[in-house]
């Protein structure tokens, strides 16, 4: 690499970082709230929420980096017209194409990262989150006990606690009733510890001070025990196993999709949900190559002009390519259109309009690819600043 690709890289890389930090933020933000809300509603303990969270990053990386790589190509060539850069390297030969060299370095690189992503970690990634939800929904990850309120453990348990110190390590004014075999028992005990034992399905509940009483089935008078130190077996309720990875498309992986895809002796819809869902993680993938000719385009501004619309226009592109493509999945799934056809199809058109809108900025003198889009949104601008309130208007003076 020569200086000028190396200059390349420094102002690529800097918008480029930025944007995911960005883009991973908000989503990270919009769905931790939510997420915050619901194991709270679910009785779960709040470290779930940054282990669902981290199952999630995978979903947001696949949109964010798509994003990332463009703007990061766009400011940069956008940087170059700007600051007159750009006239300078055209004067002494080099070409909008040996331009492009570093940003397609940058292309093929995140777009083999990319298909890592979408190909194999975000499919586990989504089957942990799933996980996660079910184990809260059905307590399998343990209901917080609330100091003061009666807690629920199955239908043989109930638990109230009036106080707690050391983060839940010492407990006092304890309250326990429990169903048996033999009839139900009712302890009160002044403190109380939970402890691990041998069996992993049954622990150890620690108390002291405090008095059991046994209804035992048969007897009309119950049995009054006080002890200063009894340890109560709890068993722990057992829980329904999660299924299997792999009941929905997006928990599977490219070869598993690519297996499914063409095995006819599975049930026709699992077999074009497949095939759908695999052609749509390619063409997301092999878009990302188009990217850097679409910054290029969108980035260099008409002369004497600083509009960002490029910027928007890039934005607005990739977002509605990517929404065209879930739409074509959702189609190709139901077996309406091959999904060769409904992923492919699109993919071509968005290709050849990047390939014209660059060929316009490359090879034709004075070809500006959104030259009219710029002088629409101008006088556009122009009318709206000008019946913005506060703003002077110009009066003529009329000669006495």
């Amino acid at each position: 690499m020569n200086s000028i690709d190396r200059y390349m890289a420094r102002l690529i890389a800097v918008p480029l970082i930025s944007t995911l930090l960005i883009a991973a933020m908000l989503l990270v933000l919009d769905r931790m709230l939510r997420l915050f809300d619901f194991v709270a509603t679910e009785g779960g303990p709040v470290s779930v929420v940054w282990r669902m969270l981290a199952n999630l990053l995978p979903e947001y990386l696949g949109l964010g980096i798509p994003i990332g790589l463009m703007l990061g190509c766009l400011l940069a060539f956008r940087r170059l017209a700007t600051s007159s850069e750009l006239d300078v390297l055209r004067a002494v030969g080099i070409s909008y194409t040996r331009l492009l060299y570093v940003p397609f370095v940058y292309a093929a690189v995140l777009a083999a990262l990319n298909l890592a992503i979408v190909g194999y970690v975000q499919p586990r990634a989504r089957y942990n989150y799933e996980a996660l939800r079910f184990e809260l929904r059905s307590g399998a990850l343990g209901a917080s006990i609330k100091v003061g309120e009666f807690t629920n453990f199955g239908r043989q348990m109930t638990l109230r606690i009036e106080s707690s110190a050391n983060e839940g390590r010492d407990l006092s004014g304890i309250f326990v009733r429990m169903a048996t075999k033999e009839g139900p028992v009712a302890v009160t005990a002044e403190k109380g510890q939970f402890l691990r034992a041998d069996d992993p399905n049954t622990i150890i509940f620690r108390l002291t001070k405090g008095t059991l009483v046994h209804s035992a089935q048969g007897s009309a008078v119950p049995r009054v025990l006080t002890f200063d130190t009894h340890n109560l077996p709890i068993p722990l309720p057992k829980y329904e196993q999660f299924r299997k990875r792999g009941d929905k498309s997006l928990e599977r992986t490219l070869p598993e999709l690519a297996v499914l895809g063409k095995d006819h002796a599975i049930p026709d819809e699992l077999r074009a949900t497949s095939r759908a869902a695999f052609h749509f993680r390619l063409a997301e993938v092999v878009s990302m190559f188009l990217l850097p000719m679409l910054a290029a385009a969108l980035g260099i501004p008409p002369k004497r002009s600083t509009s960002a619309l490029g910027v928007f226009l890039s934005i607005v592109m990739i977002v509605t390519y990517h929404k065209i493509n879930e739409y074509a999945q959702a189609i190709g799934s139901l077996g309406r259109i091959d999904p060769i056809i409904a992923l492919w199809v699109p993919f071509a058109f968005f290709a050849g309009v990047i390939f014209w809108m660059y060929y316009t900025l490359a090879y034709v003198p004075g070809g500006q690819p959104i030259g009219a889009l710029e002088k629409v949104f101008a006088k556009i601008w122009s009318a709206i600043r000008r019946r913005l309130p506060g703003r002077r208007r110009k009066t003529t003076e009329i000669p006495a």
